[in-house]
């Protein structure tokens, strides 16, 4: 066998099949061995076209640094994982999650595990048992061979009681049998765990809530992420809806709604059977004619027709003749106020000068005295409210097109495969985390390496980018430049760890004690909001954040060669005005729906949107419901949407921001037909890394609180920036956080005062 040190990440131990369709894998994971609680579990991929599965942690071996694992063989993305054997490895296995189990000794505990579920009770058993409580078990399958671990089970309990449906062993009957059974029979039961299928948790819950019993289940539901981020797995818990992946997963079982749970389970069985989407299109070749001398060159795109048919880039970017027209018509302002108007402090004069003389490779190293992102910058951030809102051509005809010719020289560069690093200073020794591969942690970490610093990216998605590869469509921004300028930050010498999660595999007081000198937490924005209204949990219902991550990141727009489904709906309503609202109506267009309605309580001058992006909506069909406002989701007796119910709005008094206040009109109400529904109003800060790092000072909305120049928090030696601060906000103004922050942490490191 081979030594730890040997061993690859995520390699396949052992692996034996314990029922059929049940596999036991013994994986290499030194990491969760040493932290992995009862009750908590992983996600887990077995390549980059399989689906991230949830999967609870059966047991797992701190010595032999392995956990174990137990699937079952339902669909595509698993059968991938059966086809693994001994020495192969696993892509992703993330973890741990979920909040652990609160092991406690309460008397007589009675605990059934049904089918696969036998594999999250045994450990959760061990630990009751290990706390002094006294055991029952009671086991439950179809059938005698579909009976896993009795003997580990047995080997935990005072009691073990076996059930099968077909009475080949134990009892003939159901769990909820031996249940009664025992109530009636036994002394008194403290407390019943119960896991395994949905349909069989709720009729042990409902059966002990006649006996008063306390009852834990444990969910294992629909997820992508398992940090709270998509907001897929959200079920109502009592009067509030709870996440899955951060809540839970156990939950009292008496409090939750079980035929919600059950409808939303169902949710994609239909898409895991569709064919391939062929993205597969011709792009438009032919330029327009170009306007008249001194206006602003126009960015050739594809055609509407043609581009809401696949996921190919929409702006085609500039030829090297209209990048150098663009270019002649910058002044060359004495005092550039578009410097100033950049959160990078980029010198944009400089660079537009030697695209103006064609010297395309020396402009992009411009860039990149104070951008490691420029080909990302270029494409998605908003120059037109901030370098180019001050442009002096501004003022009377159109500003510069410093963003395209960003993009331009960028691309020109990798086109060349002329991409120089620079030559890397002598080390100071001092060591930095930076928690998120986004755009705020991309740009501190290259900062801080260019400065001679060692530094390490902790990021918790198997792909390195945040919301650039979970957010925004292949159409705006392809994920190959995102892996391109990640790459590159690679290159200047930072170290980054995909698939690892600060706030569960480690913490920022760990990071700390464990040598690095200073943290920088740039997490980003990734909690979804939703409306509060009812019906937003009924099957079709989405959350910006779940949709696009399983189009972008997971890639479900190229189902079934990705493995990860998405519901395909026909008639659907995105709510919202953002640029997220935007992405999530052109991207369910791409994928086929007939009708795309934007719903958005203000009226279009309001929108947050880029301009751009707006009329690229609805040149491509996005049909505007402008001035209206949802107030409930009906769906049918299958628990899925049919119809979202709105208000009509009329504008106001200016509120807080400045906008005019909308103002429902009385008997306006009307309902839209839909069967999906894309809630995009909004992000909050994700809880794990907060919640683990409780000396952290946070605002009344849960965001850090971090000087505005410096980032400094109120922790010592930890900074932040991004939208983890200020809430969602630009790519750009994340990247100058990124920046700032790594001016101070030189600063700091250097003399130590803070």
């Amino acid at each position: 066998m081979k030594s730890k040190t040997d061993r690859r990440p995520n390699e396949i131990l052992r692996k034996e099949s314990l029922a059929p369709a049940i596999v036991r894998f013994e994986v290499h994971a030194p990491l969760i061995a040493r932290t992995i609680k009862p009750g908590q579990f992983v996600v887990v991929r077995a390549d980059d076209y399989a689906e991230r599965i949830p999967l609870t942690v059966a047991d797992h071996d701190p010595e032999r640094e392995s956990i174990t694992l137990i699937v079952q063989i339902v669909g595509v993305s698993t059968r991938k994982m059966e086809q693994l054997n001994v020495g192969d490895a696993f892509l992703d296995v993330v973890g741990p999650l979920g909040r652990p189990t609160e092991i406690r000794k309460v008397g007589t505990v009675l605990c059934i595990g049904g089918g696969v579920g036998i594999a999250p009770v045994y450990p959760i058993t061990k630990g009751f048992r290990e706390a002094g409580n006294r055991i029952l078990s009671i086991l439950g399958a179809k059938t005698k061979e579909m009976i896993i671990l009795e003997s580990e089970m047995r080997a935990v309990s005072d009691e073990l009681y076996i059930t099968t449906d077909d009475g080949t062993a134990g009892r003939h009957g159901f769990v909820t049998d031996e249940l009664r059974r025992l109530i009636e029979d036994k002394a008194k039961v403290d407390l019943v765990v119960a896991i395994g299928p949905g349909i069989m948790m709720k009729a042990v819950c409902e059966l002990t809530k006649k006996f008063g019993i306390p009852t834990m289940v444990s969910l294992n539901s629909l997820m992508v992420d398992g940090t709270g981020m998509c907001g897929c797995c959200r079920i109502r818990v009592g009067e509030e809806t709870k996440f899955v992946c951060v809540d839970g997963p156990e939950f009292d079982g008496h409090q939750v709604d079980f035929p919600e749970l059950l409808k939303r389970s169902s949710m994609y069985a239909r898409e895991e059977h569709r064919a391939m989407w062929d993205h597969a299109c011709r792009l438009l070749e032919a330029e327009k004619k170009l306007k008249k001398a001194r206006r602003r060159e126009a960015m050739p795109k594809q055609d509407p027709k043609l581009r809401v048919q696949n996921f190919d880039e929409v702006a085609l970017g500039y030829s090297r003749e209209s990048a150098v027209r663009e270019a002649s018509r910058c002044l060359g302002c004495k005092k550039p106020p578009c410097i100033a108007g950049c959160p990078v402090d980029i010198d944009i004069p400089a660079f537009i000068d030697l695209v103006r003389h064609e010297d395309f490779i020396g402009a992009i190293h411009k860039i990149k005295e104070k951008n490691s992102l420029p080909a990302i910058c270029g494409r998605v951030c908003p120059q037109e409210e901030q370098c180019e809102a001050v442009c002096v051509l501004s003022k009377k005809g159109q500003p510069v097109a410093i963003g395209r010719l960003e993009r331009f020289v960028a691309d020109y560069e990798f086109k060349q495969g002329d991409v120089r690093i620079p030559s890397r200073p002598s080390p100071t020794g001092k060591k930095v985390a930076v928690i998120g591969a986004g755009p705020a942690g991309l740009s501190a970490a290259g900062d801080l390496a260019k400065m001679g610093h060692a530094v390490t990216v902790f990021e918790a998605l198997h792909k390195t980018g945040g919301v650039l590869v979970y957010g925004i469509p292949e159409f705006r921004l392809p994920k190959w430049i995102v892996q391109r300028e990640s790459e590159y930050v690679a290159k200047l010498g930072v170290d980054i760890q995909v698939s690892h999660i600060v706030g569960r595999s480690s913490t920022v007081d760990g990071l700390l004690r464990e040598g690095y000198d200073a943290v920088f937490i740039g997490t980003g924005a990734g909690l979804p909001y939703f409306m509060k209204i009812p019906g937003e949990n009924l099957n079709g219902v989405y959350s910006a954040n779940e949709y696009l991550t399983r189009v972008n990141l997971m890639k479900a727009y190229l189902f079934p060669e990705y493995n990860t489904p998405v519901h395909y709906g026909r008639n659907i309503a995105v709510v919202g005005g953002g640029n997220v609202a935007m992405d999530s109506a052109r991207t369910a267009l791409r994928l086929g729906a007939e009708n795309v309605y934007l719903i958005y309580r203000r009226a279009r001058e309001q929108m947050p949107a880029r301009a751009e992006e707006i009329e690229n909506a609805f040149e491509e069909g996005v049909q505007p419901r402008l001035l209206t406002h949802p107030v409930r989701i009906l769906g049918n007796e299958k628990g899925w949407v049919k119809e979202i119910e709105c208000i009509k709005m009329e504008l106001g008094e200016p509120d807080a921001s400045g906008r005019r206040r909308p103002v429902p009109v009385p008997g306006s109400e009307h309902r839209i037909e839909v069967d999906m529904i894309i809630v995009a109003i909004g992000q909050g800060p994700n809880p794990l890394l907060i919640h683990a790092t409780p000396d952290l000072k946070l605002t009344k909305y849960g965001n850090i609180v971090a000087d505005e120049q410096t980032c400094k928090t109120s922790k010592k030696g930890v900074f932040a920036g991004g939208d983890i601060v200020t809430g969602a906000a630009t790519v750009i103004l994340a990247m100058g956080a990124g920046k700032r922050a790594a001016q101070a942490i030189d600063a700091y490191l250097r003399d130590g005062t803070w």
